[in-house]
């Protein structure tokens, strides 16, 4: 047996075993049931989910049911899933959702995929530390779902299946007991089956113009050995394609906008000034079907995204040395900071880029409206 395949096996039994510890359901004297046909790729990494939350089908179906249930806003007309959209990835396909006073929202909807992995914190700006706090914030903010959380609960509880989908789950109605079931739907939201997934497992090959842009995604530029990339992997973590999980790594100033107009972001949240403009990077899984881009969603298309990051980089203190320093001139005289690639680079880089969406997660029965089901 080679050493490689000695890894990747020891890797398996390693996140198989975080699995099945995240589903012992706690001594609670109900019956709860551990999740059917989970499936974690080993070259995701660690993941960790919190003890007093495992993961059940109880949870699980309960969460589903509330995500899907405009019950949970103020006005009954508005669930979760009218700004997370399965078949657009749970985004939803608008530069920045309409509150409910008509105007815009100040972020736009962001993908929910693979969360059980990547930064610990949530939200474009970092201002939820676990995805049991992210739940509750939506529902409460006054121009997204104007819900009061007392009054929430005393609607679920008049209502005789969710007071039995949360006795079975955790064993009572709560505002707690709420964000942990939507947090766990949340959580098995897994997209492990692209293309790009396919070709890791050695299933499918990608096409000549795929895997020169997935080359180039991998590679940092230096022109020292003539070696031209897309930087994406200094952000992008390369299987996840998400921002990386220590600190606050998985936050960036990426160029959007000069000092004089240049957003708060995690900056907000920590009240450290180094972080101005810093926003959350975000998975590119599924990347083709969330458009539009950013934090703002001012860019609409992924070649948009490509000339930003190639000759639209604006200036800024806190500006990621990472993007300042990726060139792929050399001894160039232009004040323009950005990646200079070619049409024929970018165009690779994006063939890559749908690589990574992966059909199966975007039409899952699983995670689908249950409201919708034929009885």
């Amino acid at each position: 047996m080679t050493r490689r395949r000695i890894i990747t096996l020891a890797g398996a039994a390693l996140i198989a075993a975080l699995a099945g510890a995240a589903f012992l359901p706690r001594n609670s004297g109900r019956s709860q049931t551990p999740i059917a046909g989970f499936s974690a790729p080993f070259v995701f990494g660690r993941f960790s989910v919190p003890p007093d939350n495992p993961l059940t089908e109880e949870a699980f179906a309960l969460g589903r049911r509330l995500f899907y249930d405009p019950l949970l806003s103020g006005d009954n007309r508005v669930a979760c899933a009218n700004c997370h959209i399965q078949a657009l990835a749970f985004s939803d396909g608008v530069a920045r959702p309409i509150g409910l006073s008509g105007d815009e929202l100040d972020f736009n909807s962001m993908s929910l995929a693979n969360l059980l992995w990547g930064q610990t914190r949530f939200f474009w700006n970092g201002r939820a530390v676990s995805l049991e706090q992210q739940a509750l914030m939506p529902i409460q903010h006054p121009e997204e779902m104007a819900q009061d959380l007392d009054e929430l609960v005393a609607e679920l509880r008049r209502v005789k299946i969710y007071r039995r989908m949360f006795s079975s789950a955790y064993g009572d109605v709560s505002a707690g007991n709420l964000a942990k079931a939507l947090a766990t739907f949340m959580r098995l939201l897994i997209s492990q089956n692209s293309k790009y997934d396919r070709f890791l497992r050695g299933e499918v090959k990608l096409t000549e113009q795929e895997e020169y842009g997935r080359k180039l995604f991998m590679a940092h530029p230096d022109t020292k050995v003539s070696l031209r990339g897309g930087n994406c992997i200094d952000c992008h973590s390369q299987f996840l394609t998400s921002g990386f999980r220590d600190q606050l790594d998985g936050f960036s100033n990426n160029g959007l906008d000069p000092d004089e107009t240049l957003a708060d972001g995690l900056m907000a949240v920590t009240g450290n000034s180094a972080h101005k403009g810093f926003f959350k990077v975000p998975t590119l899984r599924n990347i083709a079907v969330t458009a539009p881009y950013m934090h703002d969603g001012r860019f609409a298309t992924l070649e948009d995204v490509m000339h930003h990051y190639n000759d639209g980089i604006k200036h800024s203190r806190t500006l990621s040395p990472l993007i300042l320093e990726a060139d792929n001139a050399k001894n160039s005289k232009d004040a323009t900071i950005g990646l200079r690639l070619t049409p024929v680079e970018m165009a690779a880089i994006i063939a890559f880029l749908h690589t990574l969406t992966d059909e199966q997660f975007l039409s899952d029965p699983r995670f689908s409206n249950p409201f919708e089901e034929r009885l």
